[in-house]
Protein backbone atom coordinates (compact mmCIF):
# COMPACT_ATOMS: atom_id res chain seq x y z
CA UNK A 1 0.00 0.00 0.00
CA UNK A 2 1.35 3.44 -0.90
CA UNK A 3 1.79 6.21 1.68
CA UNK A 4 1.00 9.90 1.62
CA UNK A 5 4.01 12.10 2.23
CA UNK A 6 4.68 15.55 3.59
CA UNK A 7 7.77 17.45 2.45
CA UNK A 8 9.35 19.46 5.27
CA UNK A 9 11.51 22.54 4.73
CA UNK A 10 13.78 24.04 7.37
CA UNK A 11 13.43 27.81 7.11
CA UNK A 12 14.37 31.10 8.69
CA UNK A 13 11.00 32.62 7.72
CA UNK A 14 8.37 29.86 7.41
CA UNK A 15 5.55 32.23 6.50
CA UNK A 16 7.46 33.90 3.65
CA UNK A 17 8.84 30.62 2.30
CA UNK A 18 5.43 28.93 2.44
CA UNK A 19 3.95 31.91 0.58
CA UNK A 20 6.58 31.54 -2.16
CA UNK A 21 5.83 27.82 -2.58
CA UNK A 22 2.05 28.46 -2.40
CA UNK A 23 2.35 30.84 -5.33
CA UNK A 24 4.90 28.69 -7.19
CA UNK A 25 2.76 25.54 -7.07
CA UNK A 26 -0.80 26.90 -6.96
CA UNK A 27 -1.22 25.54 -3.44
CA UNK A 28 -3.20 27.10 -0.57
CA UNK A 29 -2.54 27.84 3.08
CA UNK A 30 -4.95 25.75 5.16
CA UNK A 31 -6.98 27.46 7.85
CA UNK A 32 -6.40 26.98 11.58
CA UNK A 33 -7.78 23.84 13.24
CA UNK A 34 -11.49 24.03 13.96
CA UNK A 35 -11.88 27.33 12.12
CA UNK A 36 -14.27 27.45 9.16
CA UNK A 37 -13.00 30.05 6.71
CA UNK A 38 -15.64 31.92 4.70
CA UNK A 39 -14.93 32.30 0.97
CA UNK A 40 -12.36 35.03 0.34
CA UNK A 41 -10.92 34.96 3.87
CA UNK A 42 -7.13 35.29 4.08
CA UNK A 43 -5.94 32.09 5.80
CA UNK A 44 -2.76 33.78 7.08
CA UNK A 45 -4.81 36.53 8.74
CA UNK A 46 -7.02 33.80 10.24
CA UNK A 47 -3.86 32.13 11.61
CA UNK A 48 -2.73 35.45 13.12
CA UNK A 49 -6.11 35.83 14.88
CA UNK A 50 -6.14 32.19 15.98
CA UNK A 51 -2.61 32.25 17.42
CA UNK A 52 -3.30 35.52 19.28
CA UNK A 53 -6.57 34.10 20.65
CA UNK A 54 -4.90 30.96 22.03
CA UNK A 55 -2.09 32.99 23.60
CA UNK A 56 0.89 32.17 21.39
CA UNK A 57 3.45 34.94 21.99
CA UNK A 58 3.96 37.16 18.96
CA UNK A 59 7.65 36.18 18.63
CA UNK A 60 6.61 32.52 18.23
CA UNK A 61 3.90 32.97 15.60
CA UNK A 62 6.22 32.40 12.63
CA UNK A 63 7.77 29.12 13.76
CA UNK A 64 5.83 26.98 11.30
CA UNK A 65 3.59 27.17 8.27
CA UNK A 66 2.14 24.80 5.68
CA UNK A 67 0.64 24.74 2.22
CA UNK A 68 -1.55 22.10 0.61
CA UNK A 69 -2.64 21.10 -2.87
CA UNK A 70 -6.24 22.34 -3.20
CA UNK A 71 -6.98 19.31 -5.40
CA UNK A 72 -5.58 16.88 -2.81
CA UNK A 73 -3.15 15.24 -5.26
CA UNK A 74 0.23 16.67 -4.28
CA UNK A 75 2.05 16.36 -0.97
CA UNK A 76 1.57 18.81 1.86
CA UNK A 77 4.56 21.12 2.34
CA UNK A 78 5.50 21.97 5.94
CA UNK A 79 7.90 24.77 6.89
CA UNK A 80 9.58 24.80 10.29
CA UNK A 81 11.78 27.54 11.68
CA UNK A 82 15.38 26.62 12.42
CA UNK A 83 18.18 28.89 13.66
CA UNK A 84 21.00 27.53 11.50
CA UNK A 85 21.82 28.62 7.96
CA UNK A 86 21.74 26.28 4.98
CA UNK A 87 25.40 25.36 4.54
CA UNK A 88 25.47 22.90 1.62
CA UNK A 89 23.55 21.74 -1.41
CA UNK A 90 20.33 20.06 -0.41
CA UNK A 91 20.37 16.30 -0.98
CA UNK A 92 16.70 16.18 -1.95
CA UNK A 93 15.06 18.73 -4.20
CA UNK A 94 11.74 19.27 -5.88
CA UNK A 95 11.24 18.98 -9.63
CA UNK A 96 8.42 21.32 -10.62
CA UNK A 97 6.73 19.97 -13.75
CA UNK A 98 6.27 23.22 -15.66
CA UNK A 99 6.12 21.89 -19.24
CA UNK A 100 4.32 18.55 -19.26
CA UNK A 101 4.05 17.02 -22.71
CA UNK A 102 6.15 19.71 -24.40
CA UNK A 103 9.46 19.10 -26.18
CA UNK A 104 12.30 21.03 -27.76
CA UNK A 105 12.09 24.82 -28.04
CA UNK A 106 8.41 24.86 -27.07
CA UNK A 107 9.31 23.10 -23.81
CA UNK A 108 12.26 25.38 -23.09
CA UNK A 109 10.14 28.47 -23.81
CA UNK A 110 7.54 27.27 -21.30
CA UNK A 111 10.29 26.65 -18.72
CA UNK A 112 11.73 30.12 -19.36
CA UNK A 113 8.31 31.72 -18.86
CA UNK A 114 7.83 29.87 -15.57
CA UNK A 115 11.38 30.76 -14.52
CA UNK A 116 10.65 34.46 -15.07
CA UNK A 117 7.43 34.20 -13.02
CA UNK A 118 9.23 32.50 -10.14
CA UNK A 119 12.14 34.97 -10.20
CA UNK A 120 9.54 37.73 -9.78
CA UNK A 121 8.29 35.85 -6.68
CA UNK A 122 11.78 35.73 -5.16
CA UNK A 123 13.45 32.66 -6.68
CA UNK A 124 16.90 32.79 -8.31
CA UNK A 125 17.93 31.19 -11.57
CA UNK A 126 21.06 29.01 -11.32
CA UNK A 127 21.45 27.59 -14.83
CA UNK A 128 19.71 26.19 -17.90
CA UNK A 129 20.52 22.67 -19.10
CA UNK A 130 19.70 22.23 -22.77
CA UNK A 131 17.84 19.18 -24.08
CA UNK A 132 20.12 16.18 -24.67
CA UNK A 133 17.89 13.41 -26.04
CA UNK A 134 17.25 10.68 -25.21
CA UNK A 135 18.35 11.16 -21.59
CA UNK A 136 17.24 14.73 -20.88
CA UNK A 137 14.50 16.93 -22.27
CA UNK A 138 16.13 20.04 -20.75
CA UNK A 139 15.51 21.81 -17.45
CA UNK A 140 16.26 24.96 -15.46
CA UNK A 141 17.90 24.81 -12.03
CA UNK A 142 16.69 27.42 -9.53
CA UNK A 143 16.74 28.22 -5.83
CA UNK A 144 13.85 29.38 -3.67
CA UNK A 145 14.16 32.57 -1.56
CA UNK A 146 16.07 30.68 1.17
CA UNK A 147 18.50 28.95 -1.21
CA UNK A 148 16.84 25.53 -1.54
CA UNK A 149 17.57 24.12 -4.98
CA UNK A 150 14.75 22.94 -7.26
CA UNK A 151 14.35 22.29 -10.97
CA UNK A 152 11.81 23.34 -13.54
CA UNK A 153 11.32 20.42 -15.88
Amino acid sequence: MSRDIQVTFDAHDPRALSTFWRDALGYVHPGPPGVELPEGTDPLAAWDDFLARIGVPEDQRNTRSAVEDPDGRGPRLFFQQVPEDKVAKNRVHLDVRAAPGLQGEERMAALEAECARLVALGAARVRRDEPAPPMSEGFIVMTDPEGNEFCLD
